[in-house]
């Protein structure tokens, strides 16, 4: 069977776009209503086109509301008594529309043409939007490929497929160099339907990254035999991790590392110079404190469960590795297991704070699964 143009044209469309031929047909039957309105009809007229895609003919109709009485008649262009409106269908009902065939006509005037063509190019336009939105919301949290498409002062655009990214100073990693065609894995941090279109934030230095990377290199967390139950990072620098597993036999650390360090060498290879560190986690909050406080040794901890404070003990030669350069290990330690951690030597003579993880955002305090 020969296709017509128009429907070749149509079918164009939707290849193209993405859009439903449903959504074209409904763009078509309301460009030819306005254009319709505009040439025969009045402003206020409520007016429909019901348009054959096969033949590529339409028909109009004028739609008024059916009311009772004169008393409930609030527009009489767009409003009908019942009386009247069973003239027109013999099936009226008060309270629902009726359409009155109105005269075919095709010698549309060049404004009414113009009019038609601006509907049919917003709506076209407002339905691949919609397209775009609801297959990039199911994105949404997840890890994609990219390529850095332009570079704006400090913002660097990334190009995803069929939209770009927006990859914004808070969301790269501190020091990471970005230059047109870069590839580059980064995290979907929010898809927003803004006034002004489509709106995409991706990052790369969200700690879910480290999850999805991880997700990615390691099937036993991507089967769940593996959990991540916790994260903390420092983009750029450090990130400690929190695993758990309740298979018998399974190491979970070594899943994660991989034989030769393969696995977390492929994770590291995606965020650059970054050091990893991958402890259990424990149910027994102290142990999980001192856990987290690898590879200093711990001798004693003490805890107020109330103020989600921790005081941790430990011999003069480990106070260093406790506390870490700048504070950086009890740093990230406090914000994976979500306690303020203090770090003294165990004869009192020192003492170090760590980080009041109370007080920071969603994407530093630790997660629980």
């Amino acid at each position: 069977m020969s296709v017509s143009p128009f429907l070749a044209a149509v079918n164009q469309i939707v290849d193209e776009k993405g859009i439903s031929k449903e959504q074209v047909i409904e763009t078509i039957e309301a460009a030819i209503s306005a254009a319709y309105r505009r040439d025969y009809g009045e402003t206020e007229w409520a007016v429909e086109a019901d348009f054959d895609l096969k033949t590529a003919k339409f028909k109009v109709y004028r739609v008024f509301d059916v009311v009772a009485s004169e008393e409930e008649l609030e527009d009489d262009e767009r409003d009908l008594l019942l009386d009247d409106a069973l003239k027109i269908d013999k099936k009226a009902k008060v309270g629902e529309q009726v359409r009155q065939e109105l005269e075919q006509k095709e010698d549309f005037g060049r404004i009414a043409a113009q009019t038609a063509k601006q509907v049919i190019i917003q709506r076209l336009r407002e339905a691949e939007r919609d397209v775009l939105f609801n297959e990039f919301k199911e994105n949404e949290h997840k890890l994609l490929n990219g390529t850095v498409q332009q570079v704006e002062g400090k913002n660097v655009i990334v190009n995803l497929g069929r939209i770009n990214g927006a990859l914004i100073p808070k969301e790269q990693i501190p020091g990471e160099e970005y230059h047109v065609g870069k590839r580059l894995k980064v995290f979907v941090k929010e898809v927003a339907d803004t006034g002004r279109g489509m709106q995409v934030i991706v990052s790369r230095s969200d700690r879910r990254l480290i999850e999805e990377l991880f997700k990615k290199e390691v099937p036993e967390i991507e089967d769940e035999s593996v959990q991540i139950k916790s994260i903390a990072r420092e983009a750029g620098s450090r990130t400690k991790i929190a695993i758990y597993t309740d298979v018998d036999g399974l190491d979970p650390v070594g899943s994660c590392v991989g034989q030769k360090g393969t696995r977390v060498h492929a994770v590291r290879a995606e965020i650059g110079d970054e050091m990893i560190d991958i402890t259990i986690w424990d149910e027994n909050i102290d142990q999980f404190i001192v856990n987290a406080l690898s590879p200093a040794k711990i001798n004693k901890v003490t805890r107020n469960e109330k103020e989600m404070h921790a005081t941790v003990y430990v011999d003069e030669d480990q106070l260093s590795l406790a506390i870490g350069r700048s504070g950086q290990n009890v740093r990230l330690a406090s914000k994976l297991t979500g306690y303020t951690i203090d770090v003294e030597r165990s004869d009192g003579k020192s003492r170090e704070k760590g980080v009041d993880t109370s007080e920071k955002g969603e994407d530093e305090t630790s997660k629980e699964k």
